[in-house]
């Protein structure tokens, strides 16, 4: 599975791919950010990043894409810059129909440290171990987009066999809009004594 993990940000916007699968080791396929100046108007901005994550997907190529969910900071100007890059994010993996996983910063460091509390610097050694690399990942937002990628990596996979365990159950099984078509308002059978 190749994944590709979006720390969303106006400034710097943190890409980063691994390929791999759960319980074997992972590989690093690409790092980088997509930066932005802070002087430029937000449409500029976001038509910059918008271009930096398609040629990512060009080259990538992923299977899925991994997003950092957004959450309440208290400089709700941050947020907001955030969330904007979230969603150009979003957009351009759904316009190609690859799957989105949104996952919150306390299970990306549960899953790549063992602590939802984790700080930058033990994400990113553990994500400097984890892919076999010589050094930290820089700047942050490149170390924290692996670290989502991976962590979609070993959650994702076994969500997404979960989802098309329950999606074949749910198809085997009669719906109730199936089981009333062509029955009278009763349910019973057309044309049968009540």
């Amino acid at each position: 599975m190749r994944v590709m993990g979006v720390d969303p940000g106006l400034t710097r916007c943190g890409l980063g791919a691994v390929k791999g699968r759960p319980g074997a080791p992972l590989s690093l396929v690409k790092v980088g950010v997509v930066r932005t100046p802070a002087d430029d108007e937000i449409g500029a901005r976001l038509v910059a990043i918008e271009a930096g994550i398609e040629r990512w997907l060009d080259e990538i190529r992923p299977d899925a894409v991994a997003v950092e969910r957004v959450f309440a900071q208290h400089n709700l100007r941050t947020v907001m810059g955030t969330a904007q890059a979230s969603a150009v994010a979003i957009l351009c993996a759904s316009r190609r129909g690859l799957p989105v996983a949104l996952h919150t910063p306390s299970e990306v460091k549960a899953a790549i440290t063992g602590s939802g509390t984790a700080d930058k610097q033990q994400v990113g050694t553990m994500v400097t171990r984890l892919l076999r690399l010589d050094a930290m990942p820089k700047p942050a937002d490149a170390a924290d987009a692996l670290a989502l990628a991976i962590c979609h990596v070993w959650r994702g996979g076994a969500q997404s066999r979960l989802a098309e365990a329950a999606a074949k159950a749910a198809s085997a099984t009669t719906t109730p809009a199936a089981y009333f078509r062509g029955r009278g308002r009763a349910g019973y059978p057309r044309g049968t004594a009540k």
